[in-house]
C-alpha cells in the first residue's frame, strides 16, 4: 500500500519541532509547526497550503517569516492555525515589517488565520496585495474538534496545556484507495493523472453508476466506464492512515485524558519526550513529558508506531536513553493492557 500522506521530521530530535507531510504524487504538503525550516528547499515550501501551528513559543513559530518570505510575490492562499492569541501574533510579526514596496498587483498572497479556543473557532484573512490589512473583522466559528476538511482527510485539533494552550494535532485520512495494476492491466489502462480524479470522486461520495470519462488508451472500452465498475476492478478500498502530533504539554490527568483519546489508534504518533523519567519533577515544573510518560501514552492510545523528539539539550549525545526508556515503557504498558484484556 502506498501512503497518501509521508511525514517527515524536518530537524533533529534536538532542535526545531517541525512535522512535514507531504501528500504522495501531488504537489502539496501540510506541516505542523513552524520552528527551523530552513531545512526545507523553496520547492518544497511551496507546496504547503496549511500550516499548523502547536503554540507560539519560538522554537514552534520562528519559521513563519521564513515562510512569509518565500511566498511573497505568489497567487496564493496560506492557512494557518494555532491556540487562543494566534491571530495577534501573527498581526504582531506582519507589523514588525515595512510594505511600502509590496505592489499590489503582484502580490496575491492571502493569509487565512485561524485561532483554536475550546468551544470556538476565529477566522480572519490578511491580503498580501493591500500590505496584509485584514479583510473585515474577526469572524466566530463552532469548533469540535474538526480544523479543516476535505473529500479524503481531515485534520483534527485538541486544546491542550502547556505553560499556555497547545494545540494536539492529528491528519485522518478517510479511507485509503489502493490502485491495483493487475486490474488496470485487464482493462488495458494505462496509469496517469486521471487516477487522481478517479480517487477523489470516490472520495466525494459520486454515484457509482455515473460514467468515468478520461484518456486512458483503453483497448476496447472507448474510454468509458462507470465509477462503480472501474472501483470494483482497479481499487481496493482499506482503513485510511492516522497521523497524530503531541509536544510541549504536561502529564496532568486532563492532559493525558485527552491525549490518549485524541490520539487512539494512530498508524503513527509523534509525541516529544524532553526529559527522562528521573527527572520527572523538572519536566512537571516545564510542562513536558518524560519519554516514559511518552512511551506510556502511546501505548495507551493503542498506537501503531510512535516516535519520540523535542528532547531537552541537556541529553545531548544520551539520545539513545530517551529512545529505549519510551520502547520499554511503550512494551510494559501494552503488556499489561494485553493481560488485563485477556483476564
Amino acid at each position: 500500500m502506498h501512503p497518501l500522506f509521508l511525514p517527515r521530521l524536518v530537524n533533529g530530535p534536538f532542535e526545531d519541532p517541525v512535522l512535514f507531510i507531504p501528500f504522495q504524487f501531488e504537489r502539496r504538503a501540510l506541516i505542523f509547526d513552524l520552528g527551523d525550516i530552513s531545512r526545507l528547499a523553496p520547492r518544497d515550501l511551496l507546496k504547503i497550503s496549511h500550516a499548523f501551528v502547536t503554540h507560539t513559543h519560538i522554537d514552534h513559530f520562528i519559521g513563519f517569516d521564513h515562510l512569509l518570505r518565500c511566498l511573497l510575490g505568489r497567487e496564493t492562499d496560506l492557512s494557518l492555525y494555532g491556540p487562543a492569541g494566534f491571530i495577534a501574533n501573527v498581526e504582531g510579526k506582519l507589523a514588525g515589517y515595512s510594505w511600502d514596496l509590496v505592489d499590489p498587483l503582484s502580490c496575491g498572497l492571502r493569509l487565512h488565520l485561524h485561532e483554536v479556543h475550546p468551544d470556538r473557532l476565529l477566522r480572519r484573512t490578511y491580503v498580501g496585495g493591500e500590505r496584509f490589512a485584514a479583510d473585515g473583522a474577526a469572524a466566530a466559528l463552532p469548533f469540535a474538534g474538526p480544523l479543516h476538511k476535505e473529500p479524503a482527510f481531515e485534520v483534527s485539533a485538541a486544546v491542550l496545556q502547556h505553560s499556555s494552550p497547545c494545540l494536539g494535532l492529528a491528519l485522518k485520512e478517510r479511507f485509503h484507495v489502493s490502485i491495483l495494476t493487475s486490474g488496470l492491466e485487464t482493462l488495458g489502462l494505462q496509469p496517469g493523472p486521471w487516477l487522481t480524479r478517479f480517487k477523489n470522486a470516490l472520495y466525494a461520495g459520486t454515484d457509482p453508476g455515473s460514467d468515468f470519462d478520461f484518456i486512458t488508451g483503453a483497448r476496447n472500452s472507448g474510454g468509458r466506464f462507470t465509477l462503480g465498475e472501474l472501483r470494483q476492478q482497479i481499487a481496493r478500498i482499506t482503513a485510511g492512515q492516522k497521523i497524530a502530533y503531541i509536544t510541549d504539554v504536561g502529564d496532568t490527568p486532563a492532559n493525558r485524558e485527552a491525549m490518549v483519546a485524541f490520539a487512539r489508534g494512530a498508524d503513527v504518533l509523534f509525541i516529544e519526550a524532553a526529559f527522562l523519567h528521573s527527572e520527572r519533577e523538572r519536566a512537571a515544573a516545564k510542562h513536558h513529558l518524560t519519554a516514559r510518560q511518552a512511551g506510556d501514552i502511546a501505548a495507551l492510545a493503542r498506537a501503531r508506531q510512535f516516535t519520540v523528539f523535542h528532547f531537552s539539550p541537556r541529553y545531548e549525545g544520551r539520545d539513545a536513553e530517551l529512545v529505549q526508556e519510551a520502547r520499554e515503557a511503550y512494551a510494559e504498558t501494552s503488556a499489561r493492557m494485553g493481560e488485563k484484556q485477556r483476564a
